[in-house]
């Protein structure tokens, strides 16, 4: 049974720049999704920006699948036949986003309390998308014994594929996945399920794996976005020796290409240390990586960072801070 691993959606992290330079250097992801799209109006005349993500149904083999977020069936409708004449061949509909501002308008996880309100919209989704549609969600936002109420939904429609965040809204990050309340769920579910929570090294997927049997397919975010590699360590792909250089060929290439994108507006200074946020966690001493970064506010003091992070501190990546007995997920 192969594995296929997807990358998660970032807000503000992995739009299309990041997915395009992402695929140039590092193997492993089988699908890219983008993060999600929000308030489509009647006309689908979107932003030349947000066009723009829309740009490539592939990176390098690796599919890109739209996200969208909303409780509007309408709405996700107009989306999705709008992406199928962009030739995409999935939506992902975002139950999960687990932020206050989206759960508290029953968007994202919010909905997840109301079993009703996800069935009516996908049954009029489903009768009017030829496409594949499927859904991420969380176990539930107050409780994870919301997601049983779910399951029939998601059997009766039958959602292309599930991705479960093995947690509630109401956690965001923080505690523990719970797998035992996964494990009930996926033995109710008759689509196909991907997991996702948690995995940030290949011990934590050997963990994961190991309890999931009959899975195959994993989506990681924070864990990949500090370590770019993990998804061909897993896959046991080859990878050069020299990693902190592909590190370094591949954040030099993310800089140069946002600054393309963006015409050298300087806030892509705080994508990137949106970004550095995660990667410095794969550096021996991460608070001192990410101290580098954090107050940078031009261009050349940005670079002089980057100079400073690859000539005094070594990249480590999953594996070194597991082998050193580091959990170093103060950031996460």
């Amino acid at each position: 049974m192969s594995t296929s691993i997807y990358l998660a959606p970032f807000q503000g992290i992995t739009g299309v720049t990041f997915r395009k330079v992402y695929s140039n250097h590092f193997k492993g992801v089988d699908k890219l999704f983008t993060p999600f799209f929000t308030a489509i109006n009647s006309e689908m005349k979107l932003p030349a920006r947000k066009l723009a993500e829309l740009g490539s149904i592939s990176e390098n083999g690796a599919e890109v699948i739209p996200q969208i977020l909303s409780k509007d069936a309408d709405e996700i409708i107009r989306f999705a036949q709008f992406c199928e004449k962009q030739e995409f061949t999935e939506l992902n509909w975002n139950l999960g986003c687990p932020y206050p501002m989206v759960a508290n308008k029953k968007r994202g996880s919010g909905m997840l309390p109301y079993p009703e309100m996800v069935d009516e919209i996908l049954e009029k989704v489903m009768a009017e998308t030829t496409f594949r549609f499927s859904v991420k969600c969380r176990l539930g936002y107050f409780s994870s014994e919301e997601i049983f109420k779910l399951v029939p939904v998601f059997n009766h429609h039958k959602i292309s594929e599930l991705t479960i965040h093995a947690r509630i809204g109401k956690q965001l990050y923080t505690g523990e996945p719970d797998l035992d309340t996964f494990q009930k769920a996926i033995s109710l579910i008759t689509v196909p399920v991907v997991y996702n929570g948690d995995i940030f090294s290949i011990n934590d997927f050997h963990k994961v794996s190991g309890c999931f049997p009959t899975l195959n397919t994993w989506m990681i975010g924070r864990g990949l976005l500090s370590d770019p590699f993990l998804p061909a360590i897993i896959k046991g792909l080859p990878i050069e020796t020299d990693r902190q250089v592909i590190i370094r060929r591949f954040i030099d290439e993310l800089y140069s290409s946002y600054r393309r994108q963006l015409n050298d507006n300087p806030a892509l200074l705080g994508i990137l240390k949106e970004y550095w946020h995660y990667l410095a966690e794969s550096f021996d001493n991460p608070h001192k990586v990410f101290k580098q970064l954090k107050k940078v506010k031009k261009f050349d003091e940005y670079e002089a960072a980057v100079d400073v992070v690859f000539g005094e501190y070594e990249w480590l990546g999953s594996e070194g801070r597991t082998l050193s007995g580091e959990t170093a997920l103060s950031l996460f």
